[in-house]
């Protein structure tokens, strides 16, 4: 295991072993590729541990298949780790732009069926670590409150980790995380006219 020596101790009271395991909020944001693989990534090592994950995926269509979405569950249900469940959470609007392609109505109610989702959630333990990916579209975009977030995620029972990842993570969400990963573009196939392809992308 890793042997790093943190900055500052904190004058909290808890033992050291007391801090090392509490529950972390992870925010994966900025302009570059891989805030989602970074945060799948993280659950291979959840799953690795036998912890239950539980992915919230606020993607830009239900019927939009990740690499990391099949491989995942094979790897939960094959019972040599945690288990993994999978939530799409609807149609077409984490990459659309507001006011671009009509009436967003029906999205918003998606994203905050989806936020309410994961709130009964967590009140209820239900997982070990969570991917909320994509989801700080919705926080930018006024679709969800970042206020209740992070007030959700600060009162969160147990040792509940979160990722969250997606564009414009509010700065509200970025002050209450432990852990900011700010991935910002030097360079994209895309940028010289290249598609996405079969195993980079998905």
């Amino acid at each position: 295991m890793p042997q790093g020596q943190p900055v500052s101790i904190p004058d909290d009271g808890l033992t050291t072993r007391q801090r090392r395991n509490r529950p972390l909020l992870f925010v994966h944001t900025g302009t570059g590729k891989g805030k989602s693989t970074a945060a799948f990534g993280l659950a291979l090592r959840a799953w690795n541990q036998g912890w239950p994950i539980g992915v919230f995926q606020f993607v830009k269509s239900a019927k939009w298949k990740v690499g990391e979405e099949n491989a995942l569950k094979v790897l939960g249900a094959s019972g040599e780790g945690g288990t993994v469940a999978w939530h799409k959470m609807g149609e077409g609007w984490s990459w659309v732009q507001r006011g671009l392609h009509g009436d967003n109505t029906d999205n918003e109610e998606k994203a905050r069926e989806g936020w309410e989702q994961v709130k009964r959630d967590l009140a209820a333990e239900t997982y070990r670590l969570y991917v909320l990916d994509e989801f700080a579209y919705p926080m930018h975009w006024g679709w969800i409150d970042t206020d209740e977030v992070v007030e959700v995620m600060r009162n969160r029972p147990g040792t509940q980790h979160v990722v969250i990842t997606g564009r414009n993570a509010p700065a509200k969400l970025v002050g209450a995380a432990d852990l900011v990963t700010d991935m910002s573009k030097v360079k994209h196939p895309m940028d010289a006219g290249q598609k996405g392809q079969r195993g980079i992308e998905w």
